[in-house]
This record gives C-alpha cells, structure tokens and sequence, in this order.
C-alpha cells in the first residue's frame, strides 16, 4: 500500500489486524512505536533492552529509583541476563534472577519484580497483536524461531516504513570486518587480497577459528580454572558465532556477495571492510512467513519493490492513494533547476547552488527550515560559502556529530531557535519537522546512492530500476519531512537540474499523491 502522511496507513493496518485477530505489526523506530501505542493500545509493544533499567545492576549498585538508574546507564542491555559459574568443579549457566519465563508470563504467574524489559516481550509473543521494530522483529525470526515457534503463528504481518526493509535485512546478511578484529585474532592484513572474495572468505573463517582457539586456551589455561571469566568467554562465543554463521552464508551463495572497497585511515591503514549480498531476496523469504502479510510506504513502487524482494507480481495487490489529504498550496515544490550537481560538476556549479540557498534563507529569515544535500562534505561546503548572518543560523545534524551531541539533541536546540536551520545528509526521513520547526525546505543535491560502492554497482547491473528507485524514494521521503498535518504548511525548493532525469526515467513509479505537487497530472 502506497499512501502518503496523513492518509491513515497504521489504522488500515489496525483494522486488518483486528479482522484476521492474529498479528504482528513492525515499524522502524522508537518514535513510531510511540505514535502506534498511542493511536492504537490493543497493540503490544516490544522495545530494545536500552528503554529499561536492568534490576540486577539496581540491586548491585543498591539504587531503587528506576528513573536515576537509567539516568546512571544501568540499563538492560549493560546487564547479563545469563552468566557462567562454577558450581562443584563444574561450568554450569545461572540466569538472571529477575528473568521470568515466556510461560510464567502467559500463565500470569510471575513475579511482581520481575524484567521489565521480558515482561513486556514475553506478553507481546503471547498476545494476540504486537508492535516490533525491524530489528528486533528479524532478529526473532533469524535466530530465535525454534525458540517461540508456537507463539509466532499469526494470520497476518504489517510491515510499516516498508521501503527500508532492505536495509534492514542486510544488517543479518554478509559480514562487516574490522581493524579490531584482526588485531584481536593477531591475524596480518598483509596476507589477504580486499579486493577478492574468496580471500575475505579466508580471513572471515581465520577470524573463526581464532575466536575457537581463544576459547579453547583460554578455558584450558591455569588462571581461568582458578578464577573463571565466563562473561569473556561468552564474548567470544558470539563473536565466533556471527564469523562462522557468515562463512557458511558466504560460500553457499558466492556468485550474490560482493566485497565493498575497505576503509582506511589518514595514514592508509586498514579500517574495516564489508561482504554483503547483492541480491536479499533469498534472505527476505525468511522473515515474511504468515499467511497474509501487507506492506506500507509513503513511497513504494509495485514492480520495483517486488524484483528487490523476490515476490511473485501475480500474487500481490497494490493499493496506490489516489492523492494526499493535505491541501496543494500547503506542500508547494519549487523545482528551480539552478544547477547540475554530480561526481562531475564544477566548484562553479556549487557555488551558484548555494548561493541559491543563501537567497533563500534571506527570504524566510524569519522562520526555521532544513537543508538537505547528499553527504558530510557538501554540508561543511555549504556552510562554508553561506553568508555570515545565515550561517549563524545553521546547525549541522547528523545521527553522529563532531560535538558528541545525538540527533535528537540537535534537534532539540533547533526547537528554541526562532530561525534555526539544520542541515544534513541524513534526515531524509524518519525526522518529525511539524508546525513551526520547518517552514521550508531545501534539497541541494540529488540523493543518488553511493556509485563508488561495488554492491551498489552490482545491483544496479541486476536490478536496474533499483538505482533509480532508491533516489527517488529518498526525494519524495524528503518532501514529507516539513508537512505533517492537515493545517501544517511549508515550502520545498529543489536546486538540483538532476532532479528532473530522476522523474523521467522513474515515471512508472511515482506515487499518484505526488502527481499534483509535480505537475504530472498527465501520467494519469
């Protein structure tokens, strides 16, 4: 289903729910949990083990107040829910004391001081409707579907955000290698090729059976039967685990991974470097296994989304809005064509972009807005050759900044300025810029996906509406950041020329809400 804000995606999802009276529904953030908990309460909520205080360290550092104790960090996921000791000479494994069970929970029998962060887990399995985020949704059905198999048989799944699932499931495919791991497993950079596949199959079993050896000496070594360190060793389990489990993905599939070119440092040292699949559909089957199962997006592209996914066309409906609830004159789009910005353009050519910008910024000087451009060093170019007054307005964001602030935290400072202005390459969505926080908005640059990558290369060679698909997503995701509601309005300027090859060649795709702001009426 393909509907803009406003329209009602997560109340169509609640009536089908409520219809097949067995659900799950996932979504892509914290933030959008919160408006589905407050819009629709039968649902049950899963959040990550960061949200609540973790008991065990409350009662090791003697603090009963769960506010300062998650103020202080003591959270779930600092604490170890399970723990290796030695009983009689013997390795055994104590769980958490304050851990109940899945069972304790569906008989309401568990007690009163039991995990928060389980408690709310374990009812959302056993209820009848409950409300993920894709991870920790993927991560239950990747590694823990045995586990709960008879708690996860429901009549129908609602994916919200449905354009990000690819980006989701590449986190639980492939394998990311750092300098630090290498370095922990004293293996040397010098003896593989980064280039090829099969070497950085090589390191990622090196990297396997380093982590076995470590653990075998380890637990074999005077000091550990001395003073065993179980929480080190479970460490390195994982670590182990995710390096063997990617082997075998790898070299069952070679032909679908391909080596992205590795990160180094000022001095040309290794970083780190990916393996990841080109084509996901193989995975994606894994995660989408009830009966029925809906897909929802401010910006979802039948033929497209369904070649990426690996779905028979013929056995997918499509729902495509005919248009947007909010008024026309409320959510204008100026595209100005000043330039062409490209891998290829001139230092003139930005310059004149951003003088466009620095135009704009006079004009509503007395409001706040968002910049958006295509990465970190176009922003500090921005910045750079703004005029003085205006770039005291500006505040860099990105969901890492120099300063250590968070995004939120930006965003927070952005809220008390009367003509503040962000700018960044990441807040293409997921970001609520409602009322007075944005009354315009301006996209510099034309968010192509990264060329230089060599996945995204060879998924352009396989999926060839992917590339174009994917730009387009992320403008149209960029539109809705500023308009909200209804009675909500802003402006949105579009500098780059490059805007226009993107709506031609993605004409089958655009979503008919956006026909009236585009001026493609006729493509009806």
């Amino acid at each position: 289903m393909c509907a803009p804000t406003g329209v009602g995606k997560s109340l169509v999802g609640a009536a089908v729910s409520n219809h097949f009276d067995s659900s799950f529904t996932v979504t892509a953030s914290k933030h959008l949990q919160d408006q589905y908990i407050k819009d629709i309460p039968f649902l049950k909520p899963v959040k990550g083990k960061q949200n609540f205080p973790c008991l065990k360290l409350m009662s090791a550092e003697k603090v009963d107040n769960p506010r300062r104790a998650m103020r202080w960090g003591l959270t779930c996921d600092m604490g170890q829910c399970q723990e290796r000791t030695s009983k009689n000479g013997k390795e055994v494994i104590e769980v958490c004391k304050f851990k109940p069970t899945i069972q304790q929970v569906e008989e309401n029998s568990f007690d009163s001081e039991s995990c928060h962060y389980y408690l709310q887990k374990y009812e959302a399995l056993v209820s009848k409707h409950s409300l993920w985020n894709y991870h920790a949704f993927f991560q239950i059905m990747k590694f823990n579907k045995k586990l709960f198999e008879e708690y996860l048989d429901r009549k129908v799944s609602i994916f919200d955000e449905a354009h990000k699932i690819e980006d989701q499931i590449i986190q639980f495919v492939g394998f990311d290698i750092f300098s630090g791991q290498v370095d922990e497993c004293r293996l040397n950079t010098e003896k593989y090729n980064f280039t090829d596949l099969d070497s950085m199959i090589k390191l990622t079993d090196d990297i396997a059976y380093s982590y076995a050896k470590q653990i075998k000496d380890i637990k074999e070594s005077a000091a550990f039967q001395n003073n065993p360190d179980y929480e080190l060793i479970t460490k390195l389990e994982r670590r182990y685990d995710r390096a063997a489990q990617a082997k075998i993905d790898i070299s069952s599939d070679k032909d679908n991974f391909v080596v992205n070119d590795p990160v180094k440092d000022l001095n040309g040292n290794f970083r780190t470097i990916s393996v990841k699949p080109v084509d996901i559909s193989k995975f994606a089957k894994t995660f989408f296994e009830t009966e029925h199962q809906i897909f929802m997006s401010a910006t979802i592209d039948k033929t497209s989304f369904c070649e990426n996914m690996g779905f028979d066309k013929d056995e997918v409906g499509f729902v495509d809005t005919d248009k947007s609830p909010f008024a026309l004159e409320n959510r204008k789009v100026d595209l100005l064509n000043i330039r062409r910005l490209s891998y290829g353009s001139t230092n003139e050519d930005e310059i004149e972009v951003i003088k466009v910008i620095d135009r704009i910024l006079d004009e509503h000087s007395t409001e706040r807005g968002l910049i958006l451009t295509s990465s970190i060093p176009r922003c500090q170019k921005i910045l750079r050759y703004l005029s003085p007054k205006n770039t005291k307005r500006v505040r860099i964001c990105h969901s890492v900044n120099k300063d250590g602030k968070t995004q939120d935290e930006v965003i927070s400072e952005h809220a008390t300025d009367p003509t503040g202005v962000l700018l960044s390459s990441s807040l293409w969505e997921g970001v609520d810029l409602k009322d007075d926080l944005s009354r315009f908005q301006i996209i510099a640059k034309v968010p192509y996906p990264n060329y230089t990558e060599k996945r995204t290369r060879a998924k352009m060679e396989k999926f060839p509406l992917w590339y174009t698909s994917q730009t387009l997503t992320k403008i149209l995701q960029g539109f809705g950041r500023s308009i909200r509601s209804e009675d909500d309005w802003a402006r949105t300027y579009v500098l780059d020329t490059a805007v226009n090859n993107v709506f031609f060649k993605a004409q089958q795709m655009i979503p008919k809400a956006y026909y009236d702001v585009l001026g493609l009426e006729d493509l009806e």
